[in-house]
């Protein structure tokens, strides 16, 4: 692999390796990769693969597996695992296992077309050390993927003629829309529609946009405006559980549904209408459809939605408020391309609806499988995907431990990585949530400022008291685009995680 073109990053654990491919496909869209030895290392990779397959990411996790002739036996071998595939198969859409050499790039095509013309979610390869020693034969020549079909042309019809007689349609989008960004844009103007996104849907209609109501689907004041829908399209996404946090919403209007997964049209929210397709031919159709129109006048609905945002500012918890301060800062001051990578943490969770992407695949918060220590690693598969591109971890004191030695890779790699630690002495979701007096959720005392001493360097670290109202990340200047390291005067100029 040193003599090739693939660049290698080498994490400090399996599951910072799985977060770092995860972080890759996130803000690229291109699938990320994870390489990984038997037994143990599919383990501790299989917490990032569960977060990918909770938020339909493309990673691959390519393993070794012990030799063929003693898979089930339960002889003691060394990282034995009596049948790997059955541990990564619940969480991925293909586990499969190479009996001999041949099957490997058979097994990576069905990797690739599954990650192109399905569901994107994780697919593990694994292959057995006795197959690893054996020649390749055969030349490996590429393959062509195949083509997502097109949807049923009557169903586009019926779908705009649905649309074309709403009264008060409200649009909801998820990531399998990112694709449909600019149709879903013109769609919203052309039916006057509010629009609501989930977390893995931020940006693809701009949350500045006068008709969009942010991911703010978990606050009770959006979900109460979305029970008087009289239609609902819902594009590219699951209505999962965890965008609301409520058993189930109140979805009294026709429903809508295109999704690229048979599965979710008639599951906890069955379909008026579903649509299998992939959501950027889907909505082309339908406007291609045209003559919508909207008997709400545009003025007054944006005054309702104004009305609506406010009424949400208004019923913020003291919390909340602490995070919109940090996060309008962050918001206006840095570039609007910046990529933040998301912890598990109470000010992501305020982020989702308290702060505005412009752009899809611009926010990171893997609420589905909820996954503390995912947001350093995440930003590092970020920064190799993109590194031109600004990018920022947010996490909560707590989540950061769980992976903080990946940090050694963001030095080696000279990263410029801001990294934005909410500071509340331990795990305060939990604590707050206890219903009886809080025990073993606090983890505080640990000096943050003072990692660069302890991991080797070089990082730079800034403890903020107060009201966090200043520019601190513009006056280190951690938010400008990667630069490549320079020598001056014989010595390297190196970029450090802060």
């Amino acid at each position: 692999m040193s003599d090739g073109t693939i660049r290698h990053v080498q994490a400090r654990n399996e599951q910072g390796a799985g977060f770092m491919a995860d972080g890759y496909a996130r803000i690229s869209g291109r699938p990320g990769v994870a390489l990984v030895i038997s037994g143990p290392g599919v383990t501790n990779a299989l917490t990032a693969v569960g977060q990918s397959w909770a938020d339909s990411i493309p990673m691959l996790l390519i393993s070794s597996e012990t030799d063929s002739r003693i898979h089930g036996k339960g002889w003691g071998a060394l990282h034995e695992i009596t049948d790997q595939r059955a541990v990564t198969a619940p969480m991925t859409s293909l586990s499969l296992r190479a009996y001999r050499p041949e099957d490997v790039p058979e097994m990576m095509a069905r990797a690739f077309t599954s990650f192109k013309t399905s569901r994107p979610r994780p697919v593990h390869l694994s292959i057995p050390i006795d197959v690893l020693a054996m020649p390749v034969e055969e030349e490996w020549t590429p393959v062509n993927l195949p083509e997502i079909p097109l949807p049923r042309k009557e169903q586009i019809q019926e779908a705009a003629e649905i649309l074309r007689k709403a009264k008060n349609p409200i649009i909801m989008v998820g990531g399998g829309a990112i694709k449909a960004a600019d149709s879903l844009r013109k769609l919203v103007d052309q039916l006057n529609a509010p629009v609501i996104s989930s977390t893995a849907g931020k940006g693809i209609v701009p949350d500045d946009h006068p008709l969009s109501l942010n991911a703010s689907i978990i606050r009770p004041e959006v979900q109460e405006y979305l029970s008087g829908a009289d239609v609902i399209l819902a594009v590219g996404t699951e209505l999962a559980e965890t965008d609301s946090f409520v058993d189930f919403l109140k979805l009294s209007g026709k429903l809508i549904r295109i999704d690229l997964d048979p599965s979710k049209i008639n599951d906890q929210y069955p379909a008026d209408l579903g649509i299998i397709s992939d959501a950027k031919d889907a909505v082309e159709m339908i406007l291609k459809e045209g003559n919508f129109s909207n008997s709400r006048e545009r003025t007054s609905l944006e005054k309702e939605l104004g009305k609506l945002r406010k009424e949400i500012e208004a019923n913020l918890t003291d919390s909340e408020i602490k995070h919109k301060q940090l996060l309008n800062q962050l918001e206006q001051s840095l570039p609007e391309d910046t990529f933040y990578a998301g912890d598990i943490c109470q000010l992501v969770y305020t982020g989702a609806f308290g702060i505005r992407m412009k752009h899809p695949r611009s926010w990171s918060y893997p609420a589905g499988y909820c996954t503390l220590g995912c947001g350093l690693p995440n930003a590092i598969g970020a920064k190799v995907a993109e590194p031109e591109r600004p990018v920022v971890c947010l996490a909560g004191d707590g989540g950061f431990m769980f992976t903080v030695q990946e940090l050694m890779v963001a030095s080696e790699l000279e990263m410029g990585l801001p990294i934005i630690l909410w500071e509340n002495g331990g795990l305060k979701q939990i604590q707050d949530d206890m219903r009886s007096p809080p025990f073993s959720v606090f983890g505080g005392g640990f000096f943050f400022k003072k990692i660069k001493k302890k991991k080797g360097g070089p990082f730079l670290g800034e403890r903020v008291e107060q009201n966090p109202a200043y520019p601190f990340w513009e006056r280190k200047k951690l938010a400008k685009k990667e630069k490549k390291p320079q020598n001056k005067g014989g010595k390297k100029k190196r970029r450090a995680p802060f």
